[in-house]
């Protein structure tokens, strides 16, 4: 276990998925991480997510793919395309989570207000 809870989190999700598992149960918890889930739910690749005496049990739908970003490179709007062909099998497959001014969005959403962040982590 390091120090990044998101990152630990995600490794744990991709591990239950290579296993076969359509659900995991993950220790350590963060706001971050919640909304992360928040997102991931939004898009469909969570079916549901609770935290239980301090667990945070997740249900998982059709993940493929999905890990945290380090270093968490800080971007523009117009550089956004690079990093979507660097962290995603192809343009309109999956999503980059990036924490803005606004809060976390989407890279579809970024785009669209035309706000650079920080690159978190993406999942498809």
């Amino acid at each position: 276990m390091s120090q990044d809870v998101v990152s630990d989190a995600l490794n744990q999700m991709m591990n239950a998925v290579r296993a076969g598992k359509s659900f995991v149960e993950i220790k350590r918890h963060s706001k971050l991480l919640l909304s992360i889930l928040a997102i991931a739910k939004l898009k469909g690749y969570v079916t549901a997510y609770k935290v239980d005496s301090n667990i945070l049990k997740v249900e998982m739908a059709n993940i493929h793919g999905c890990g945290a970003i380090k270093p968490r490179f800080t971007i523009y709007a117009e550089d956004i395309d690079t990093y979507v062909s660097r962290y995603l099998p192809a343009k309109h497959i999956g999503t980059l989570i990036i924490a803005t001014s606004q809060g976390l969005i989407t890279h579809q959403t970024a785009i669209e207000k035309k706000i650079g962040g920080s690159l978190i982590a993406y999942i498809f």
